[in-house]
């Protein structure tokens, strides 16, 4: 479409073009929110998305689990989260998960939706019109994790445990940033990761949000990464 082009056509051009160009994606997405959802949520403010399947070990809950830290985030940071997803039909874990992120929708209706019916057509609009792209798995257990290869082209910035394609896409603070170390089967693993990615938000992620310059470049960064390490060619090159 004519926004991917946009962002293609601008990414060699840091900072106005290619900040005007992601406001469009991100405004197509918003469109949908409050078509499907009645939630109109803010183009200026930080949009955190989240979209996969519901397995446990992806742990899409795993921003939502500190209650005091969530409301600060909300409402003093005004960020806004958008999650998608489905759950295998014989995924009771799964369908839970999904509930809980439903519930966490109702319980702050003007910052956090879920949004149904996810599809190809909706993973397209969210991996082009979120500023951050969420991913903490449990690791190892991260195949490849190739919405993230498709956000990092469209110069939505990745946020990532180092698992998966991000260990080899990820320069800390210039592609995007990774959550904590690689370190992994500690007794109390999500509490470490939930400790770094609360760092990694606070201290690195909206700073820099509120810096357009350096956001603009991280992107430029970003996408260069995607299409150089990650496209069809190298695939066929090296595989």
């Amino acid at each position: 479409t004519w926004q991917d082009e946009r962002i293609r056509q601008a990414a060699g051009k840091v900072d106005g073009p290619l900040l005007d160009a992601h406001k469009e994606t991100k405004r197509e997405l918003l469109q949908l929110v409050q078509q499907r959802n009645g939630v109109k949520l803010d183009p200026d403010r930080l949009l955190i998305g989240f979209a996969r399947r519901a397995a446990p070990y992806k742990r899409a809950n795993l921003i939502l689990r500190d209650s005091k830290w969530l409301e600060t985030l909300v409402k003093k940071h005004h960020v806004q989260l958008v999650f998608s997803g489905k759950a295998h039909p014989a995924d009771g874990a799964g369908k839970r998960l999904i509930s809980e992120l439903v519930r966490f929708s109702h319980d702050w209706p003007e910052s956090i939706v879920f949004l149904q019916n996810y599809d190809m057509e909706l993973g397209r609009l969210l991996t082009r019109g979120a500023d951050i792209w969420l991913n903490n798995p449990i690791r190892p257990l991260e195949a490849s994790g190739t919405s993230g290869m498709k956000a990092a082209m469209n110069g939505v910035l990745n946020v990532s445990i180092l698992d998966g394609w991000w260990p080899e896409g990820c320069v800390h603070g210039v592609t995007g940033w990774a959550i904590g170390d690689a370190s992994q089967g500690l007794p109390d693993q999500d509490e470490h990761d939930l400790a770094a990615l609360h760092h990694v938000i606070d201290d690195e992620v909206l700073p820099t949000f509120a810096n357009p310059a350096k956001w603009a470049a991280m992107m430029a960064a970003s996408i260069k990464m995607g299409v150089e390490k990650f496209s069809s060619d190298r695939m066929v090159t090296d595989y």
